[in-house]
């Protein structure tokens, strides 16, 4: 490998920002975070800059280039002296083999390596759905199915895009290897196959399901398990169940977003159930005792005398059950007294009576 202009002209370490005794994962973990923060997708404006950290990364993430890089660099400027105005030629290459979930994020777009990112099988991509669910299957868990429409391994040639009976060719341009070479003397120079397009084979006799492509469109059914206490708007990932990958790379995943529905009685905090129960004034002042529904048997609360309207009441382990990392939840009863929107003339009577009773005068309320 013959060292480039930009070798003896950039500080590649202090690029990435990490001094020169850096180690292998330093130097990565520098540059996906770089990376990620200067890609052109999510920072418009720095595709100088995201190029600039790719050309390191592609030199410094290489062990041999590295130590190469090193020893030119040690060399100083005098390296470059029998050359008028330094090396010629050059050029710098993007590599994705060690970036981990970075390549995956950006949907492999910035793949164009040594060996080529047409090699590299491409993963399939991710797929959103939405669950509904009643409030029961919700808090008590369910195994169901949902419908998705994605690409899927073609049936016809399991992927390979070959009719059956035949497969893909050689390329005859590369040689197989999705590259070609352009040596010009101390320089070595690589671009992607036009041919190929990367890929290394060309499908001489396409599936005639896929067109050659590997993958076909097609709705199909999904087995997914809900755990008991799942929330509204929680999100369940179906490993591998994504749409189908390129070149019998691995599928994508698939989310599955639920959205439960209500119930006629109980509300939800978490895992906690919810209920309000009414009762009169005299069952407040004079205290008494509830039977109050639970997801399964009725319990029987005891309220006290003196319990004031909007109290709410904690029954023990009866709300939503346990997950695999969470404590059963509690059923939270608030006790909520009932004012009758009409009084019969003795109800009235009574009420009144009552008042000159138990309601201080109007001036002491406030205490003045």
């Amino acid at each position: 490998m013959a060292p480039q202009r930009e070798w003896f002209e950039k500080d590649y370490y202090k690029t990435l920002g990490v001094p020169s005794t850096a180690t292998a994962k330093e130097i990565t973990s520098a540059y996906r975070k770089l990376a990620k923060q200067h890609h052109p997708d999510a920072s418009p404006g720095s595709d100088e800059m995201f190029k600039e950290i790719s050309a390191a990364y592609d030199v410094l993430g290489d062990a041999d280039r590295r130590k190469e890089y090193d020893e030119v660099r040690a060399m100083g400027p005098a390296a470059a002296g029998g050359f008028p105005g330094g090396f010629p030629g050059g050029g710098t290459t993007f590599r994705v083999e060690d970036m981990g979930d970075l390549g995956d994020l950006f949907g492999g777009l910035f793949g164009r390596g040594r060996r080529g990112a047409g090699t590299q099988p491409q993963r399939g991509a991710d797929v959103e759905t939405e669950l509904h669910l009643s409030f029961e299957d919700a808090v008590q868990g369910v195994t169901t199915s949902v419908n998705v429409t994605t690409d899927v391994r073609c049936h016809t040639c399991s992927g390979s895009g070959s009719a059956p009976g035949t497969r893909p060719d050689r390329c005859p341009r590369c040689g197989g290897s999705g590259t070609l070479q352009d040596d010009q003397g101390l320089f070595s120079l690589s671009q992607i196959c036009p041919q190929c397009g990367g890929r290394g084979t060309i499908v001489t006799h396409p599936c005639p399901t896929c067109s050659g492509s590997g993958v076909e469109h097609r709705n199909r059914s999904v087995k997914v398990r809900v755990p008991a206490g799942v929330e509204d708007g929680q999100r369940i990932r179906v490993k591998g169940r994504g749409a189908a990958g390129r070149g019998n790379a691995p599928a994508g995943d698939l989310y599955v977003i639920v959205r439960v529905g209500s119930h006629g009685v109980f509300g939800r905090r978490g895992r906690n159930l919810t209920l309000t129960v009414p009762v009169s004034f005299a069952e407040a002042a004079l205290g008494t005792t509830l039977t109050v529904p639970t997801l399964a048997d009725p319990v029987t609360l005891k309220v006290p005398a003196g319990t004031p309207s909007g109290r709410t009441f904690r029954v023990k382990g009866r709300g939503v059950p346990a997950g695999r990392k969470s404590a059963t939840g509690d059923l939270l009863v608030t006790v909520e007294v009932a004012v009758p929107g009409e009084l019969t003339d003795e109800q009235r009577t009574a009420v009144e009576a009552l008042a000159q009773v138990i309601v201080p005068p109007a001036h002491n309320r406030l205490g003045v």
